[in-house]
């Protein structure tokens, strides 16, 4: 996928588009219904097929510290967006590029002169210009009177549920990561760098973690312990296990089986909200490597044990069940992979 950092970045030759516009947060079934749509004309009319979106978010911009947290990073929101059909994307510096725009100087420079749009897909509560003030009629009649195709798709609901960026977060502060994935229409993943944590995990429990810290711009599940699968996501080379005795039996790009805990250590004081991943059955020194963590099932809430005991019997149980709920998500993950009849 192309990737074009702001309207200047525009290649000048750009024959012709089919754009949709959105922060596509998340990029979840609702936004997908939108790409979708896009690439099904980009094909049609053999032209790109352009999704322009924004960094920082424009809510930064109208109301600055009220901006949601985000359920996926840029670099990841973009590779989402590649995999759903786009062509390439602008990343739109919204605050210096369209900010101060009215409608119709919005219109004209980012779709008619910018991508040379014929056609421009957005959902029905989308809006333009200074402060939000063009909505979807302004957006039709603006297409018509420069020749721009506008489709206008219909929000998407199901279970009498929009779906939505809010919905997902909330399903995500309640840690209801399966409805959160179900809204997703995937499996909600984080991704960071591991780095090292208190040194505990291994040396003093038996159950070595990998752990990410990220911003708290990032939306995380709720406090507790999850079933889910770790995947290392760089190629760089991987060295021994922990134990260093033996060669790491993790390679990049496999999905591993995970029991993860997301929050503070409350049994032994530890204050940093972190995402913690044991990996079952396989280890090696992953300090510096990328990796994503996927959430499958909620296993139970954070809770303080009396001690190291108790806490160990937990955890035991917790990789018991998160087994058995990923043994049945393998077998949805191996039958999604097989060719269509």
């Amino acid at each position: 996928m192309d990737i074009w950092r702001g309207l200047k970045s525009i290649p000048e030759d750009l024959a012709g588009s089919v754009v949709t516009i959105g922060v596509f947060d998340g990029v979840h079934r609702a936004h997908r219904t939108l790409i979708e749509q896009a690439a099904a004309q980009s094909a049609d009319l053999g032209v790109p097929c352009v999704m322009v979106t924004f960094d920082p978010h424009p809510i930064a911009v109208f109301l600055p510290g009220q901006e949601p947290r985000r359920l996926a990073t840029l670099d990841y929101r973009l590779n989402l967006a590649a995999e759903s059909g786009i062509d390439s994307a602008v990343i739109i510096d919204f605050t210096k590029e369209l900010a101060g725009l009215s409608p119709e100087d919005y219109f004209t420079t980012l779709i008619v002169d910018g991508l040379k749009a014929k056609s421009v897909i957005v959902g029905e509560n989308f809006t333009f210009g200074e402060n939000g003030s063009g909505n979807v009629d302004d957006m039709r009649a603006l297409g018509q009177k420069y020749g721009v195709e506008i489709t206008i798709v219909p929000l998407l609901f199901d279970d009498s549920l929009k779906i939505c960026s809010t919905l997902v977060r909330d399903f995500l502060d309640k840690g209801e990561v399966e409805r959160a994935n179900w809204a997703l229409g995937r499996r909600y993943a984080v991704r960071g760098e591991v780095v090292r944590g208190a040194g505990r995990g291994g040396k003093e429990l038996g159950y070595p973690t990998a752990n990410l810290y990220l911003p708290d711009s990032i939306a995380l599940p709720a406090d507790g312990v999850y079933a889910g699968w770790f995947t290392i996501t760089d190629d760089r080379s991987i060295d021994a296990g922990i134990s260093r005795d033996i060669d790491g039996n993790m390679v990049p790009g496999v999905r591993y089986p995970t029991a993860i805990s997301v929050g503070t250590n409350p049994t032994f004081g530890d204050q940093r909200r972190s995402v913690e991943a044991f990996v079952m059955d396989h280890e090696a020194d992953l300090y510096g490597h990328h990796v994503m963590v996927e959430f499958v099932g909620h296993l139970r809430d954070m809770v303080k044990f009396n001690g190291v005991e108790e806490l160990l019997e937990a955890m035991e149980n917790d990789v018991n069940k998160a087994r058995e709920i990923l043994t049945k998500d393998k077998a949805l993950l191996d039958a999604a992979s097989q060719p269509a009849n």
